[in-house]
């Protein structure tokens, strides 16, 4: 890992399951992460909100309400009409295969369901930031 970088881990919309978030938030602190955990029923706005305030250099929403087509693309339009573009944005939960792509091409960097490694996220995320990291340096 470049640095320690700054994610912000979301539950966002009125899904009231976060097992899933706070076992990421724990695995990516593990993993050297500086994590900020918002917490359950956030909004898009809160939760970009919360990734200015923190200066968070990535963004992990778990969605198992189904709503992850309106909500996760709504953090990213916020993000880039904040100049926060560059903010990765990854999520997983329950999200049926046909609906990845969709979330991909609306700026979703990855998306990842239930059984996924912990080791596969977090070393994912470390290779994203440290690349987008060196992308900037240069």
């Amino acid at each position: 890992m470049q640095r320690h970088y700054r994610v912000v881990m979301a539950k966002p919309g009125l899904d009231g399951h976060d097992r899933g978030a706070r076992v990421i938030t724990r695995a990516l602190r593990e993993a050297g992460f500086e994590v900020v955990y918002t917490g359950l029923h956030q909004t898009p706005e809160q939760i970009v909100g919360t990734v200015l305030d923190e200066d968070a250099d990535a963004v992990g929403m778990s969605v198992l309400s189904g709503a992850h087509l309106t909500l996760m693309p709504r953090v990213v339009e916020l993000l880039r009409s904040n100049d926060a573009g560059d903010v990765l944005v990854f999520g997983g939960g329950i999200i049926p295969d046909a609906d990845i792509a969709e979330l991909k091409r609306a700026g979703i960097a990855e998306v990842f369901t239930p059984g996924t490694p912990l080791a596969t996220i977090t070393g994912w995320l470390e290779a994203a930031l440290d690349a987008q990291e060196t992308a900037g340096a240069s």
